[in-house]
């Protein structure tokens, strides 16, 4: 079994940062993607970013392109989300994700693992 743990959500104003964190745990973990989506009240879950495992390959959504950044510790099996110049259409939930195996990294069912999810609030 593969444990995922955001944290790092929280209130920020607009044009503010914040730094998303996602640790994988358990007995054997590998993945070939791990990334984040997100959900805003009343609205479909959707991709945000994701990155490789091995090779570090990095996708985004067109609309945080240039202001969030994914990155990796290998070594602690944990992925970052850095997110920068917030808006207040980033307010939602932000899920943590992992794909065992390659695969259609923007679509929501390629994934596996999911974390709780962690609360991000812009205000305006």
């Amino acid at each position: 079994q593969v444990q995922l743990v955001e944290s790092g959500g929280g209130l920020v104003q607009a044009g503010g940062s914040l730094r998303l964190s996602c640790a994988a745990s358990g007995r054997t973990f590998s993945s070939y993607a791990m990334g984040w989506f997100r959900q805003a009240l009343g609205k479909e879950r959707e991709f945000v970013t994701t990155i490789t495992w091995s090779g570090g390959s990095t996708y985004y959504a067109d609309s945080v392109k240039g202001r969030f950044t994914i990155s990796k510790d290998n070594a602690k099996n944990t992925v970052y989300l850095q997110m920068n110049s917030l808006k207040s259409e980033d307010t939602a939930v932000y899920y943590c994700a992992a794909a065992r195996r390659y695969s259609n990294v923007y679509f929501r069912g390629s994934y596996d693992y999911w974390g709780q999810g962690t609360q991000v609030t812009v205000s305006s």
